[in-house]
């Protein structure tokens, strides 16, 4: 990145600075000589194939528009957990996570977090070193990312049977917004979130697309916040 990039860069840092982000504020807060950003640069054409997997007698989709310190993470574990100890095989129920708003960074690699700051930017703090994380802390848990030890990430729950999707509406917004404030290309950046999603993690049309879809397909609502 050049030099006339690096300082609006910063300056988008800063201003975000103290202050939760939020879709009003991102977008009230985009240059207006910046170029606009196209909301169909991504299409999930296989998002219907991919709600085919959901399985099971007990079914529920959680509403992960927040972070929320990871409770969206703990509780599909939870959901698990118990339903095991209700006698119910891991085969037998399934629980979506729809990772949207500003919950989306939990659907990204390490690399991501370090390049673009998101620990800064979605105000996501690393409970081990109490500062902005630079990686994402929901996939693989390490020491004092979760209350409890014994709690899964995101990876671990995947191969149980847990779905974890994310919302392109977002990622396009989210990564529009850091593209004007950076002085990159829009579609450049969005390119770059959606290649750096973990593996297995759907893009879907809209969180609240994929919302309707689990509970189209049985899946009982649960708010995901703490």
């Amino acid at each position: 990145m050049d030099t006339q990039s690096k300082t609006p860069r910063r300056a988008f840092i800063g201003k975000l600075a103290g202050t939760t982000i939020g879709l009003p504020a991102l977008l009230s807060s985009i240059p207006s000589e910046a170029e606009p950003f196209n909301l169909n640069t991504y299409a999930p054409v296989d998002a219907d194939e991919w709600f085919k997997k959901v399985k099971g007698k007990h079914k529920i989709v959680y509403d992960a528009s927040e972070p929320h310190n990871g409770f969206p993470v703990i509780w599909s574990w939870a959901f698990y957990q118990t339903n095991n100890q209700t006698n119910t095989p891991d085969s037998d129920m399934t629980a979506v996570v729809v990772f949207r708003h500003n919950a989306i960074p939990m659907a990204m690699k390490d690399e991501l977090w370090a390049k673009y700051k998101l620990g800064e930017v979605f105000k996501i703090n690393d409970n081990n070193t109490k500062a902005a994380a630079i990686r994402n802390p929901f996939y693989v848990p390490q020491g004092a990312d979760f209350p409890m030890a014994a709690i899964e990430g995101i990876k671990r729950q995947q191969e149980r049977g847990a779905m974890f999707c994310v919302c392109d509406l977002a990622l396009t917004v989210y990564s529009g917004f850091v593209a004007s404030a950076a002085g990159l290309k829009p579609e450049d950046v969005k390119a770059d979130w959606v290649a750096g999603l973990h593996p297995g993690i759907q893009v879907v049309p809209s969180g609240v697309w994929a919302i309707g879809r689990a509970q189209e397909k049985g899946c009982g609502y649960c708010y995901a916040g703490g």
